[in-house]
């Protein structure tokens, strides 16, 4: 062979290594859905026994929506084994996704939760020394009851072979829609959202030890179930998140608040995104709304600082994605649409499926959509609806797809499964 053929060889085979990227913490490297691979397959199937472009399939231990998370060679994934009110994190092989091991978090009765929320709903995060995870262990008083269950917000570390490392109980926590609060890695903190119907709280844990680094109120009490997300905006390191009757930025580093908007409505559960000018939340209950927000102010913008709003189709659970000019969201009753990212324009409206639980994800300018029965429609944004393919898993399916080095993963009711060209 040539020298230059194989030197052409060996640079394209650097360019796909170096668009790898591990999926560490919910909704991947950004926390917004987005991964910057191109080699991401499209098109699957693995119903009635099928395999097309399934690498492997292995059955999870327990139950639970929280999402997979890739770092390196290993998976990390929680789950509640009901049976025995136990609460796990589990850890597979990425190449062949055989177990590698499993360790219990937290031995508690099962809180009281909403239907379509689970026991282990919270995704982990990853550094290159710990995994991180947070459940919620119920007072023992709690058991059966048909309000809100209280206990504590549990959140522990355990090295990547699984030797726990430390375990704390930051906060009291009290919902009658049961628990949810996605770690957040920021510099050498833990970030964890308290958000409930009690003395609701954030709190920055340092990660070395779990002890409390900073601990901020939430005045307005309200239960909600948002993954902040963190960026450097107008100067300034901005962790936002809706949630509890606003939305709202702060200092990662210490808790501090830059500014906050009002409403606009009680609940919130998506997490927001940010397309470099704007902020998008879609939320929630009892009302629903779009909004995007100018992320350049101080105090109480509410006023000054929504450029558009919209009420249509709007979603409260799945979390939305923005791709270059286009801002995308799919309601939990499965229909979606396309919005101008900067003007709110809707391009269009789509029904997707009967219910959606998952958030969207993208890669190569593509978005995934994966609904609760394990439907996932591959679009391409655009002024106009255009579906590149319609994926089956034959499974039900109400974790959000995780992305990393050429694959996909899912988890469904029974299963992680690796989709892979």
């Amino acid at each position: 062979m040539k020298l230059v053929p194989l030197i052409a060889i060996v640079l394209l085979v650097l360019a796909g290594k170096l668009q790898a990227e591990d999926w560490p913490c919910w909704r991947g490297p950004r926390g917004d859905g987005t991964s910057t691979e191109r080699n991401v397959p499209t098109k699957w199937n693995a119903e009635d026994g099928a395999a097309e472009n399934i690498a492997w399939k292995v059955a999870t231990p327990g139950y639970g929506h929280s999402s997979p998370i890739v770092f390196g060679t290993r998976i990390f994934l929680t789950a509640c084994i009901e049976a025995e009110n136990r609460r796990v994190l589990a850890c597979f092989d990425r190449d062949s996704g055989k177990p590698i091991w499993q360790r219990d978090v937290v031995a508690a009765p099962l809180e009281f939760k909403h239907g379509l929320n689970s026991f282990a709903s919270s995704t982990p995060a990853a550094d290159a020394d710990h995994v991180y995870v947070t459940f919620l262990a119920p007072d023992d008083s709690g058991q059966g009851k048909s309000d809100a269950t209280p206990g504590h917000m549990v959140v522990a570390a355990f090295d990547h072979d699984g030797n726990p490392k430390w375990l704390v109980r930051p906060g009291r926590f009290s919902s009658r829609h049961g628990y949810c609060s996605c770690p957040v890695l920021y510099n050498d903190l833990v970030i964890v959202n308290g958000d409930h119907d009690g003395d609701a709280y954030i709190v920055a844990l340092r990660r070395t030890t779990g002890e409390t680094v900073w601990k901020i109120d939430r005045e307005n009490k309200t239960r909600s179930y948002v993954t902040p997300i963190v960026r450097e905006i107008d100067g300034r390191t901005q962790m936002i998140l809706s949630g509890s009757k606003c939305v709202a930025s702060y200092d990662p580093a210490t808790g501090k608040r830059h500014w906050i908007v009002d409403g606009p409505t009680e609940q919130f559960v998506a997490s927001m995104v940010y397309d470099g000018k704007l902020l998008f939340l879609t939320a929630g209950f009892p009302e629903h709304h779009i909004l995007a927000i100018r992320p350049d102010g101080s105090g109480n913008v509410t006023d000054t600082h929504i450029v558009w709003r919209t009420t249509k189709a709007c979603s409260y659970v799945p979390s939305p994605i923005v791709v270059g000019k286009y801002f995308l969201c799919v309601s939990d009753e499965g229909m979606g649409t396309c919005y101008d990212a900067a003007t709110g324009k809707r391009h269009w409206l789509q029904r997707m499926g009967s219910h959606y639980s998952g958030s969207l994800v993208t890669a190569n300018g593509l978005v995934y959509f994966t609904d609760d029965n394990g439907v996932t429609k591959v679009v391409r944004p655009g002024e106009k609806y255009e579906q590149v393919a319609e994926n089956q898993l034959g499974e039900r399916t109400f974790a959000s797809p995780a992305i990393s080095d050429g694959a996909i993963f899912l988890r469904t009711e029974g299963h992680l499964i690796c989709i892979e060209d």
